[in-house]
C-alpha cells in the first residue's frame, strides 16, 4: 500500500512537472514567434544608403507624353497638379506645355498626348493637328469634361460622339465595369455632386469603361478607335487626389501594352492600440452588452477584431499610446499599469501583427509657434526638450513591454506632426523609420505622399479610418486600388465611445460594415498582399526606386528594370494581345485585360499571344 501511495506521488508529480514543462514550451513558442516576427519587419527595409528615391528615380526618365494645360483655365492648373504626381508615380516622362505662353512642340517624338483643358479654344488649329496625329497612330487622353464649342465640335465625331447638347449633366454616382477597374462592377456614390459631365451619346465604335448609373447612362470614361490611333475620354469632371487611380486606369487605355509600378499591400492599423482603457462615454457598450468599457474591449471587441483578421489575413499594426494625460512640461512619468499593455501586445504580435509608437500621450509634437486656433483640442510642448522627453519615455517604455521586437512606425496623434516634430524624430530617434499619417488634407493634418524621403523616412499616408465607410473613403480606396494596388486604413477602438464615429449604431453593426469593406477589398483584389506598417514600407522603398524600360513587340514584352532590389510588383494593362510564357517572374490576372507581375529578376520577358 505504501508502495502504491509513494508510487502515485511520484506520477502526479510527473503529470504537474508535465503540465508546467507544456507552459513553458508554449511561451517559448509564441516569444519565438513574436522576436521571428520582429526579424521579418527588420529586414523588410532596405539599408538607408542603398534607398534610391522616387525624386531621384524620375530625373533620368525620358519623357513619352506630352501635356497640354492652359494656365488660365483654374480647372487645367488643378488638373496638372494632380497628373504631375500621377506621372511620377507611373514612372512616365512627361513634357508639360502651357499653351497660354507658348507654341506646342511638333507630336513626333511623343507616345501619347494628354489634354487637360476643357476649353479646347486656345488650341486653336493644334485641334486639327491632334486628330489628324491620332488617325496616323497616336494615342490622346482628353481628361477633363470638355465644353462644347466650335473646336470641339470639329473633334467631337472623331471621339465616337454621336449626340452632344451644350449642357452638362448631374453624377451622382459612376458605375464602373468590373473588366476595366480594381473594384469594379458596382457604382460609386459622388459626395457633393454637380453637373459635372457633358450630356453626350456615343456610337457603336466606342467601348464605354464607366458611366452615370441612372436612366441616361451618360458615358463617364470611354475609348474611341480613330484611324490607326486611339482617344480616350474622361467625361466626370472629378479631378482630385480621391480620383487619380481613374486617370491612372484611363491613361492605362492608350498603348498597346502599358505598365507601371505598384506597391502591392493592404495595411490596417489600430491606432490607440494598446493604450490605458480609454476614457469616454460607454452609453452605447452598456445598452448592448451591460459591460464596462474595459471589460467590452478584452471580451468582446478584441476577439471580434481577431476573427476577422483571421477570415481575411489581415496582420494589424498597433500603436502604443503610454497615457492620456494633457502634461506637456516634460516631467515624465512611467506607466506602472503595464499588465493590459502586454496581453494585448503580445496577442497581437503572436498574430503575426507588428507594433509602433503613437506617443507618450496624445498630445502631437507640436511647439508654442503651432497655433491651433480652437479647431483640435491639445496643448503645444513648452520646449523642444520636454518634447523629446516625452518621446524617448515612450521608446523606452515600448522596448521594456516588448524586449525582442523591432518597433519602427510612428503614427502622429491626430496625424498632427509639426515641423520641429519631425525633425525631431529624425535627429534624435532614428529607430524610427517610417511615419505613417494622411492621404487627405485635414484639419491640420500631416498630409502625406507614398515616397521615402531624402531623410530616409519613409512616408506612409493612411487613405481611410473608420468602421463606416462613407462615399467619399469608398471612392478613394478604389482609386487607390487602381493608382497604387494598396490600402491603408485605421480604426481607433474608442470609436465605440464617439457619436461621430458611428458609436450610436452599436458595435455589432460597426463590425459588419467594417467586415463588408474587408470582404470587397480581398474579393477585389484577392493577390493584395496583407502587410503589417513597415513591410509596406520597404515596398513602398522599392516601388519608388523602380524605373522601367520597355519594349513591345508582336511576340513578346521585355521589361528591362533599374533600381531593381530583390523583388518588385508591377501593373500590366495588355490592350492587344494576352499574355503567354514568363520568364523573370510571375504574373497574376486580376481582372479584364489587366495583370500584376511580381518580378523576381531585373529583365522580364512577357510572350505575347
Amino acid at each position: 500500500m505504501i508502495k502504491y501511495l509513494q508510487s502515485f506521488r511520484f506520477k502526479g508529480l510527473t503529470v504537474i512537472l508535465g503540465v508546467f514543462l507544456a507552459i513553458s514550451v508554449v511561451l517559448w513558442t509564441e516569444r519565438s514567434g513574436i522576436q521571428y516576427q520582429a526579424e521579418i519587419k527588420k529586414n523588410a527595409y532596405l539599408d538607408r544608403d542603398t534607398v534610391v528615391t522616387e525624386t531621384q528615380a524620375v530625373k533620368n526618365i525620358e519623357s513619352s507624353c506630352l501635356v497640354l494645360m492652359d494656365s488660365s483655365q483654374a480647372d487645367s492648373v488643378v488638373a496638372w497638379e494632380q497628373f504631375e504626381r500621377i506621372f511620377m508615380d507611373m514612372k512616365t516622362g512627361a513634357d508639360m506645355i502651357d499653351v497660354r505662353k507658348n507654341e506646342v512642340p511638333d507630336f513626333s517624338g511623343y507616345e501619347t498626348i494628354v489634354v487637360l483643358m476643357s476649353d479646347l479654344n486656345p488650341l486653336k488649329d493644334t485641334v486639327i493637328k491632334i486628330g489628324n496625329w491620332v488617325e496616323s497612330g497616336g494615342s490622346v487622353l482628353f481628361a477633363l469634361t470638355l465644353q462644347k464649342d466650335t473646336y470641339v465640335s470639329i473633334i467631337e465625331q472623331k471621339l465616337g460622339i454621336t449626340d452632344s447638347d451644350y449642357e452638362n449633366v448631374l453624377v451622382d454616382k459612376i458605375y464602373i465595369d468590373d473588366d476595366f477597374m480594381i473594384g469594379g462592377g458596382r457604382s460609386f456614390q459622388i459626395p457633393d455632386a454637380y453637373d459635372s459631365a457633358w450630356e453626350v451619346s456615343v456610337g457603336e465604335t466606342a467601348k464605354v469603361y464607366a458611366w452615370t448609373d441612372d436612366e441616361k447612362k451618360v458615358p463617364l470614361i470611354w475609348e474611341n478607335s480613330y484611324g490607326k490611333g486611339k482617344f480616350v475620354v474622361d467625361n466626370f469632371g472629378l479631378c482630385e487626389k480621391a480620383t487619380r487611380g481613374f486617370f491612372a486606369a484611363s491613361y492605362s487605355l492608350l498603348t498597346d501594352v502599358m505598365v507601371y509600378p505598384v506597391l502591392n499591400g493592404s495595411v490596417f492599423y489600430l491606432d490607440d492600440f494598446p493604450s490605458p482603457v480609454p476614457s469616454g462615454d460607454g452609453t452605447y457598450i452598456k445598452r448592448d452588452y451591460g459591460l464596462s468599457i474595459k471589460e467590452f474591449y478584452t471580451n468582446i471587441w478584441w476577439p471580434d477584431m481577431l476573427d476577422m483578421a483571421e477570415e481575411h489575413g489581415v496582420k494589424y499594426t498597433g500603436v502604443i499610446i503610454d497615457n492620456y494625460e494633457d502634461d506637456v512640461s516634460g516631467d515624465v512619468v512611467e506607466q506602472e499599469d503595464v499588465q493590459r499593455f502586454q496581453y494585448f501586445g503580445n496577442m497581437l504580435l503572436h498574430q503575426g501583427g507588428e507594433l509602433g509608437y503613437h506617443g507618450y500621450n496624445h498630445q502631437p509634437l507640436s511647439l508654442s509657434n503651432v497655433d491651433y486656433a480652437n479647431i483640435l483640442p491639445y496643448k503645444t510642448w513648452e520646449s523642444y526638450d520636454a518634447m523629446k522627453k516625452a518621446m524617448t519615455e515612450l521608446i523606452r517604455f515600448g522596448k521594456e513591454m516588448f524586449p525582442g521586437t523591432e518597433l519602427s512606425v510612428y503614427v502622429p496623434p491626430s496625424n498632427v506632426l509639426s515641423d520641429e516634430g519631425r525633425e525631431m524624430i529624425v535627429k534624435e530617434f532614428p529607430e524610427i523609420r517610417t511615419i505613417a499619417s494622411n492621404y487627405f488634407v485635414g484639419d491640420m493634418a500631416y498630409t502625406q505622399e507614398f515616397e521615402a524621403a531624402e531623410d530616409g523616412i519613409v512616408e506612409q499616408p493612411r487613405i481611410i479610418s473608420g468602421a463606416v465607410i462613407d462615399d467619399y473613403m469608398e471612392l478613394a480606396a478604389v482609386s487607390e486600388l487602381n493608382m497604387h494596388f494598396v490600402n491603408t486604413h485605421f480604426i481607433h477602438p474608442d470609436d465605440l465611445l464617439d457619436e461621430d464615429r458611428g458609436a450610436r449604431l452599436g458595435w455589432k453593426k460597426l463590425k459588419k460594415r467594417l467586415d463588408e469593406y474587408m470582404d470587397w477589398l480581398y474579393t477585389s483584389a484577392p493577390c493584395l498582399r496583407n502587410l503589417t506598417a513597415s513591410e509596406l514600407s520597404g515596398a513602398i522603398q522599392r516601388y519608388g526606386a523602380l524605373v522601367i524600360d520597355k519594349d513591345v513587340s508582336d511576340q513578346e514584352l521585355n521589361l528591362k528594370l533599374d533600381n531593381f532590389y530583390d523583388e518588385a510588383y508591377i501593373m500590366i494593362r495588355m490592350n492587344e494581345g494576352t499574355p503567354g510564357n514568363i520568364e523573370g517572374g510571375e504574373l497574376t490576372h486580376i481582372t479584364g485585360n489587366l495583370y500584376l507581375l511580381r518580378a523576381k529578376e531585373k529583365s522580364v520577358k512577357i510572350e505575347i499571344r
